[in-house]
């Protein structure tokens, strides 16, 4: 039997690598993922060891005339000479000069982060130079991912950060301008004294390291092991905490829409933008071409955003299916479906967006979803004005966790189960011939139970209302716990239908008992839902969602 045609001529390009989903706006498995830069750290190591191969040359050359050599003894001029790819660092092994005492990272620091002038010299100190800078990058680059950019991150937090001793004086000559009840402009003097000493030092790092030729690219990863690291705990405290928040309002500003361009994927793109989608994806993974080709193809639209300074570099992307109604089950969309060659755009009447990824860790907390749903919505309405509903099918990431923790508070309440109905107990208690607390907890922390027809049909009518009370009904500080329908109500969506049986993969049974949800685009209602929703915490809610909710008031107690 002869080989068949390869889908696509870079399908050989690599393995596919899935990256797992992602935790929070990305369903819970960011941890998964491998290290960030790993790959790049590796191909560092050969242009480190030329240079350990050359100081270790002429350190014995030294030693035969009877010389001994420091460190920090070598001539710039030689270390420059010596630098193959990047500055002179200390190894990265355990006898590393690169620890924050050490003089390697703290000289680099201190060269590369800018002192901040006095404030009257503010507009005329001159830019630090751009060589410093890029030191910096190379240095950074050079460590390993992991323990030593944890160790470096965490210095500068901590040691080039806002000048205290300063803000405390400038905020005292506020204050004292306030009840001197001085002219205003000695006011807003005192005012902008103060702002100007609260900003930290490394924030000139940063907006210089934007100004680099792959400066964006090398913040966003940076700022990607910020969050990484404090995910893991393996940086921790409020400095790195405010470096990252400090970093992620910078970035904030540099990805704006104005500076973001939409582009669409096909078939025919570039072999690394398709492999960088399918690495991305993490609601629904992509198994192979032929499900990637599928997810491109005719009915399907699959946008990202770029920046123009990092083109055809995936931001966030989304994934759309063009089709007849709202869809109710995933398996429709990404299992079920034929590979099809050509679309008719007059069985087109809606858009489904049935998944939203961030390809970038380090704009975690960027608004970039948002932005990127409306846009794509005016491309669609631009090229096919027929489509009149717009809606998500989205999945409900956390719901078996709550409801599991809501089962074991109450076993350990003697027993006592008030989130089922007596009849509901009885009716799962001659399937399972045990209707205790502890044998639901058993039943639903796997997947086994959607094997049974009828634990399937005496599950329903409880879980579909525990979930929308869970949806509706569990806040944190006073909005929406689930993260993916806190995402949908800011933007102004309407929580609409909950769907049984809407993921039945290992994993959405895992995570939500197979059940998804649509959040609803009206698009003239999308402004006031949204201002609601922030401004008064008001959920806008369906017939459907409103009317489970009051099931679970009536029928079940936490």
């Amino acid at each position: 039997m002869a080989a068949a045609a390869p889908l696509h001529p870079c399908h050989t390009l690599r393995p596919f690598s899935f990256s797992p989903s992602i935790g929070g706006a990305r369903a819970a498995s960011q941890s998964a993922r491998p290290t960030l830069l790993r790959g790049r750290c590796r191909g560092l190591a050969p242009a480190a060891a030329v240079r350990g191969a050359a100081m270790r040359g002429l350190r014995r050359g030294l030693s035969r005339l009877g010389l001994r050599l420091g460190p920090w003894a070598v001539p710039r001029s030689l270390r420059r000479a010596l630098r193959v790819a990047g500055p002179w660092r200390g190894q990265s092994s355990a006898g590393s000069v690169s620890e924050c005492g050490g003089a390697s990272m703290e000289e680099l620091l201190s060269r590369s982060v800018p002192l901040l002038p006095p404030y009257e010299t503010k507009e005329k100190a001159p830019p630090p130079a751009e060589r410093r800078s890029a030191e910096f990058v190379r240095f950074y680059r050079g460590l390993e991912a992991g323990p030593r950019r944890a160790e470096l991150l965490g210095c500068l937090a901590r040691d080039f950060g806002a000048d205290h001793g300063r803000v405390a004086e400038f905020s005292a000559k506020v204050l004292q301008a306030r009840e001197q009840e001085r002219e205003q402009g000695a006011l807003l003097q005192a005012e902008d004294r103060l702002r100007y000493y609260l900003t930290p030092r490394y924030r000139a790092l940063f907006q210089h390291l934007g100004r680099l030729e792959g400066g964006l690219r090398f913040l966003m990863e940076l700022r990607g092991d910020l969050v990484e690291g404090l995910a893991a705990k393996a940086v921790d405290g409020p400095h790195v905490k405010e470096m990252s928040g400090v970093l992620k309002n910078m970035l904030s500003e540099w990805f704006s829409t104005g500076f973001l361009n939409l582009e669409r994927v096909t078939w025919q793109s570039p072999c690394e933008v398709l492999q960088k989608i399918s690495d991305s994806e993490a609601v629904h993974p992509v198994r192979n071409w032929v499900d990637l080709k599928r997810r491109v193809g005719p009915y399907r639209r699959c946008y990202f955003f770029s920046h123009c300074a990092i083109p055809g570099e995936p931001l966030i992307i989304l994934h759309v299916a063009l089709t007849s109604d709202i869809s109710s089950s995933i398996q429709s969309i990404v299992k079920d479906v034929k590979l099809l060659e050509t679309e008719d755009a007059d069985k087109i009447t809606t858009a489904i967006f049935y998944s939203i990824s961030l390809a970038q860790q380090g704009l975690q907390g960027v608004e970039l979803g948002n932005h990127l749903i409306k846009r794509v919505v005016k491309e669609l309405q631009k090229d096919l004005p027929q489509i009149k509903a717009f809606s998500s099918l989205s999945p409900i990431p956390g719901f078996t966790k709550w409801l599991l923790g809501l089962l074991s508070s109450q076993i350990k309440e003697l027993g006592r189960n008030e989130l089922f109905t007596e009849s509901e107990r009885q009716e799962i208690s001659e399937i399972t011939e045990d209707s205790t607390t502890e044998t639901l907890k058993k039943l639903l922390t796997n997947s086994e139970w959607v094997k049974s027809e009828t634990l399937v049909k005496a599950l329903h009518s409880p879980l579909m209302r525990l979930c929308a009370w869970y949806l509706y009904g569990e806040k944190h500080r006073g909005y929406a716990l689930n993260p993916v329908a806190n995402f949908h109500l800011q933007n102004g969506a309407e929580l609409w239908r909950i769907n049984w049986m809407g993921d039945t993969s290992p994993r959405g049974i895992t995570a939500s008992c197979g059940m998804m949800v649509n959040y609803r685009y009206f698009l003239e209602d999308t402004a006031s839902n949204s201002a609601a929703y922030l401004g008064t915490k008001h959920i806008k809610a369906s017939e459907q969602v409103l009317s489970l909710v009051s099931q679970f008031q009536q029928n079940s107690k936490l």
